[in-house]
């Protein structure tokens, strides 16, 4: 099978995906969840004419000049009102928040004022519509403030409350069961034999599909054994997963057996094979209703095709609008060889030139092995196929690594 464009493997794995089905959650359990439908305002804020200073409620009228002695006849507090009407000559006592009396077209600031009695004298003129916060200043009973596809922020879910919604409509969290393969693998914290290495993707991956706001499943180390990998498969569909995400056994050796134990389970293979450094042995298919993806065994090529492919599925399917990592330019610290036919992704650390750019320093060693360096880098450079060699400076494209 001919490798496939980094593009087409893109499009392959998103293709048919759908924004899973809506469920209402409360405001409060809605951080970061994605809005099935959009929110309009259920009230207008503020609902009246808000005082926005410790001061006093007037006509502009009776401090057009300065200074002016008004008689006092009441005062508001935030949340209180005034049961009468300001009239000539009079003044309102009127602190933040509280609700400018009918008559009172001004506010003048405490600062602006001293007492005398059962009086306050204005020393400084002041206009009409000085610090009042009108009724509808932020927003009006029915408007649009919050459309379907926003991944909701903290802020969202504030001005959610203050639209007065209790619950949110949101698309259901997407549910990713991870299974790692190999017999060299031992669980963290076991001391590995000689040729063993501890296990890091199944952790690594499951941190990422929750840093993204799906929900994981670590089905665990499983050995290179065809029944073993189908009982593990098994499980993940028991589960109900959405996606399977396998890391090893995707490869062409005699031990790499997740391939056919996945089309012995009935996967419909999409494509095996992309253009893509690291990572080309990544396999994708459907199994049932579960989408398959199989990552590289390496930890650096599993990690950088979980950010290119894994990443906008399960945004796609949390109802996303915004489903590709962020990407943007940097200069190059140092001059790269021309490229060949895969499209290359490079771990690059970033820093700020003289000039005030970014420069995007690659790694010095790119072996798809070294954690070390994944762990160091702020971005991936990106490589087209057959680019030609850059010089220092040149200006680069990156994807950053903010996982």
């Amino acid at each position: 099978m001919a490798l496939m464009p980094v593009e087409e493997a893109l499009a392959s794995v998103l293709d048919g995906a759908e924004p899973l089905p809506a469920e209402t959650v409360a405001v409060a359990e809605a951080h970061g969840r994605v809005l099935a439908a959009d929110l309009t305002a259920r009230r207008t804020q503020p609902a009246v004419d808000l005082s926005a200073m410790d001061g006093y409620a007037v006509r502009a009228a009776d401090v057009a000049a300065a200074p002016a002695r008004l008689r006092l006849v009441g005062e508001v507090t935030a949340g209180r009102t005034f049961d009468g009407r300001v009239g000539a000559g009079e003044a309102v006592r009127i602190f933040t928040g509280g609700v400018v009396p009918d008559g009172a077209d001004t506010i003048v600031i405490q600062e602006a004022t001293r007492p005398d009695g059962a009086a306050v004298v204005v020393e400084r003129a002041s206009a009409a519509g000085r610090h009042i916060r009108r009724a509808g200043l932020d927003f009006n009973a029915g408007e649009l403030l919050l459309r379907r596809g926003r991944s909701l922020t903290v802020r969202d879910l504030a001005l959610a409350a203050a639209m007065n919604h209790a619950t949110v409509p949101v698309h259901r969290r997407p549910r990713v069961a991870v299974i790692s393969t190999g017999d060299e693998l031992v669980p963290i914290g076991v001391e590995p034999a000689h040729g063993q290495i501890i296990s890091s993707n199944g952790l690594a991956l499951a941190a990422l599909v929750r840093a993204e706001g799906a929900e994981a499943l670590d089905v665990g180390i499983v050995p290179d054994r065809t029944d073993e990998i189908v009982a593990a498969i098994r499980r993940a569909r028991a589960w109900n997963a959405d996606v399977l995400v396998t890391s090893g056994g995707a490869s062409v050796g005699d031990y790499d057996l997740v391939q056919a134990a996945l089309t012995a389970e009935g996967m419909e293979l999409a494509f095996w094979k992309v253009a893509v450094r690291p990572g080309k042995p990544l396999m994708h298919g459907r199994l049932g209703r579960a989408r398959v993806l199989g990552l590289p065994g390496n930890p650096v090529s599993a990690h950088v095709c979980a950010v290119l492919f894994l990443i906008p599925l399960l945004r796609r399917l949390a109802g996303r609008a915004d489903i590709a990592p962020l990407r943007g330019s940097a200069r190059l610290g140092r001059g790269l060889p021309a490229n060949d036919e895969r499209e290359d992704y490079l771990r690059a650390t970033l820093s700020v030139g003289a000039d005030g750019t970014l420069v995007a320093e690659p790694l010095g060693v790119q072996d798809s092995s070294m954690m070390s360096g994944l762990a160091r880098a702020d971005c991936l450079i990106v490589r087209r196929p057959f680019a030609p060699a850059a010089s220092t400076g040149e200006s680069c494209a990156i994807l950053r690594l903010g996982f």
